[in-house]
């Protein structure tokens, strides 16, 4: 310092940068997927919307409905042949809508066993603990590959004598191997991700398939949990999946992410896209997650919860052809 100067002040000094990720690769093609699927219309636009298909679809029906009349009253057997055509697109339709009331009746059964059988574990109340089992169990008759889970857990389940033993006796004989295969569909869908990310050079082709991977994945822990998605309700659960990542805040790096973000920037040196495909496999593991936690009918107990970096090491060496004889512990 020069005699007469003025001492510089820590406000001057420039701020420390204590983000660990700084100049790390950014997860752009799944921050954009979560905001694409998650982000819901306002209640302006649902009424625009729902207010324009029912303008559409009243005119259609009257236009056809006079098409119709004037047919039959041309060609009377063209005319007939038009209305069995419409009975039967009518038919259709009410199909397709039972369809979707059933697959999400489903996912509200699942919802209400997984909210009942918190509410058992947090009274001790072993008979509301017995009506979750007896639920469960009817949740997954008929399954083959769960016949042998429903017949142990028919033989030991009067040995429980509190709730907590109970249900985590149904989730080890009937979630387990559930468990296994929702694994593997997420690191499919983050393999099939980080791929798509680093080798998909034209813009937005990867957000396609990251979100088509994603929709996948979600009606994939549906099925696999015992529910049902529909077109609508897999979409509604997609929704329900991604707004709860963003509510959270879990669209962004966080401390299960921090080894594979860190992995990520080692690989951008190499290649940008091929760092951002790692992250964008990471954030597709933990959609995975969410996804199991809301389609799973009993919360996480002796079961181990999965974790991102396990699920997207395996996901990734599956890209050379490895695969682990067992799955790693979690």
């Amino acid at each position: 310092m020069r005699e007469g100067e003025a001492a510089p002040s820590p406000a001057d000094a420039p701020a420390i940068q204590d983000d660990a990720l700084t100049g790390l690769p950014q997860p752009r093609t799944m921050q954009l997927v979560a905001r694409l699927v998650g982000r819901g219309p306002s209640k302006l636009t649902r009424f625009f919307i729902n207010s324009g298909v029912a303008l559409f679809t009243f005119l259609m029906s009257v236009a056809a409905l006079r098409y119709l009349g004037g047919l039959l009253a041309s060609y009377p057997l063209l005319g007939w042949v038009g209305i069995a055509l419409m009975g039967l697109f009518c038919f259709a339709a009410l199909a397709m809508a039972w369809r979707e009331y059933r697959a999400w009746s489903r996912f509200a059964a699942i919802d209400a066993i997984n909210r009942q059988a918190g509410a058992a574990l947090a009274s001790g109340d072993v008979k509301a603990a017995q009506q979750v089992v007896t639920r469960l169990e009817g949740l997954y008759r008929g399954r083959p590959e769960l016949e042998w889970g429903l017949g142990k857990l028919r033989e030991h389940k009067a040995e429980a004598y509190d709730s907590h033993t109970l249900i985590a006796m149904a989730e080890g004989h009937l979630l387990a191997d559930l468990d296994q295969q929702a694994r593997r569909e997420i690191e499919a869908a983050a393999r099939t991700v980080a791929t798509a990310t680093a080798l998909i050079p034209l813009a937005l082709a990867d957000v396609i398939a990251a979100l088509a991977a994603n929709l996948r994945m979600i009606r994939r822990m549906a099925e696999i949990y015992g529910g049902r998605a529909g077109a609508v309700g897999g979409w509604r659960l997609a929704r329900t999946v991604m707004t709860h990542l963003i509510a959270t805040g879990a669209v962004a790096a966080g401390d299960d992410l921090i080894q594979t973000v860190a992995g990520g920037g080692m690989l951008a040196k190499l290649s940008r896209r091929f760092g951002e495909g790692v992250v964008n496999g990471a954030l597709t593991a933990r959609v995975g997650i969410a996804a199991m936690e809301v389609c799973r009918p009993l919360p996480f107990l002796h079961q181990p919860r999965p974790r991102v970096g396990n699920l997207v090491a395996r996901g990734l060496k599956g890209l050379f052809g490895e695969e682990e004889a067992e799955p790693a512990p979690e």
